[in-house]
């Protein structure tokens, strides 16, 4: 059965591209190849090129990784202590939001009364 295509907003394709720039380059500074990255993160080297083109259809946990082996910071932070602090900020806010969320109910016009 063939793939069904996924469009990806101009915004994402950036995003991704951007990461996928940064990760080329770390990469080059630290003189590693295409398959000793993919070794290191347990992947083939074809995916780690995905990667460095920007695919958006790379897992994001495969991205993040690859990024991280080359020293990519992620999300302003280069640290495990201050990313485990953006994810507790994160998880505390989303305790103060509603579980669940619901339609806001369709607005009756006014001359139907």
């Amino acid at each position: 059965m063939p793939r069904t295509r996924r469009t990806f907003s101009p915004y994402t394709l950036d995003a991704a591209g951007v990461l996928g720039t940064q990760v080329a380059q770390a990469r080059r500074e630290k003189r590693w190849t295409l398959e000793e990255l993919a070794e290191r993160a347990g992947v083939t080297p074809f995916t780690v090129r995905k990667v460095e083109r920007g695919d958006p259809t790379v897992a994001v946990g495969t991205a993040f990784e690859v990024a991280r082996l080359v020293g990519v910071p992620l999300f302003g932070s280069d640290d495990r202590t201050t990313m485990a602090g953006l994810l507790r900020q994160g998880r505390e806010r989303l305790a103060l939001l509603p579980v669940r969320v619901r339609a806001a109910p369709s607005q009756v016009p006014s001359g139907d009364f």
